[in-house]
């Protein structure tokens, strides 16, 4: 998400006094890390991926920059992150992505190791096949012409059977549901929408190891962020069991946009989110965990 002269005062209310009260639901929280590094390219984190034993991580910038780093644990808490390396979004010209063309919001891990990102600004998502390479553009139904250009696909996730899951952050069908669109390597389709429930939009998902649905969601209001996760079973394209994992109160965290749901070495389900801060000093990239229930 762009910043906007809404986020910048958020940001600032934020730091001058945020309320850390949690409802922690089903879920209960384990770490949080505040990330930082000097450089230019470094914040706006809208998507990450943690590999399966959970030593390093993939993050992925609005501005069409990917990161990768490893993780460092101190038991349950997370205690530093170490940047192995970084790289610029190319189009698929082989230019650096730059501006609303290059809006990176969503990132999926595709079975042979590439990388799938989904675009804000101009709605799309791309195929990677190594750091460094062009983009390969999937083709684009007509339903992405009508999204918002700064409420679009900021969710991307990917199944068992290397089809891709994105969904709208704003706009809605005619029944108010999110939309839930899928590439199946040859088609676009709209297997099934997702309930609407408040003001919480849909920011980043993932399907879990227990192959379960699981939607990060954001409400930006003006005293602050809130976040919420949620998860269904997908059966037979239908959506059942939705779960509201945690929900948070205003200024719990900062603007959290990234979501990889993983398993420990102990066999746990966890949650690592990675926040947004606009490039803006008042805000801050963290880290957090949660601990899910199976």
């Amino acid at each position: 998400m762009r910043t906007s002269p809404a986020i910048q005062l958020i940001a600032a209310l934020l730091v001058a006094g945020a309320v850390w009260a949690v409802d922690h639901k089903s879920a209960a929280h384990l770490s949080r890390l505040t990330w930082s590094y000097q450089a230019d390219w470094f914040g706006g984190f809208s998507a990450i991926h943690v590999s399966d034993d959970g030593s390093y991580i993939t993050a992925m910038s609005d501005r069409a920059t990917v990161v990768t780093a490893r993780i460092q644990r101190d038991g349950d808490q997370l205690s530093g992150v170490q940047i192995t390396a970084h790289w610029p979004l190319l189009s698929s010209t082989g230019r650096p992505l730059t501006g609303p063309v290059g809006d990176s919001e969503g990132l999926a891990m595709a079975p042979d190791g590439g990388l799938f990102v989904s675009f804000e600004g101009v709605h799309r998502v791309a195929y990677y096949a190594s750091p460094g390479a062009r983009a390969q553009v999937l083709p684009r139904p007509k339903a992405f012409d009508g999204f918002e250009d700064n409420g679009s696909l900021e969710a991307l996730a990917i199944d068992r059977q290397g089809r891709l899951y994105t969904m709208p952050e704003e706009n809605r069908t005619a029944q108010g549901d999110i939309p839930v669109y899928r590439w199946d390597g040859q088609n676009w389709s709209t297997p099934f929408v997702l309930p609407q429930q408040g003001e919480f939009l849909p920011v980043s998902a993932d399907f879990g190891p227990d192959g379960r649905l699981y939607v990060l969601e954001r409400d930006v209001g003006w005293t602050g962020f809130r976040s919420r996760l949620r998860r269904w079973q997908i059966n037979h394209d239908t959506p059942q069991e939705e779960e509201i994992l945690f929900q948070t109160g205003t200024g719990a965290h900062d603007n959290l946009e990234g979501l990889s749901v993983w398993r420990d070495d102990q066999g746990r389900l966890r949650a690592t989110m990675v926040s947004d801060d606009n490039f803006l000093a008042l805000q801050r990239t963290e880290l957090v965990e949660y601990l899910l229930p199976d």
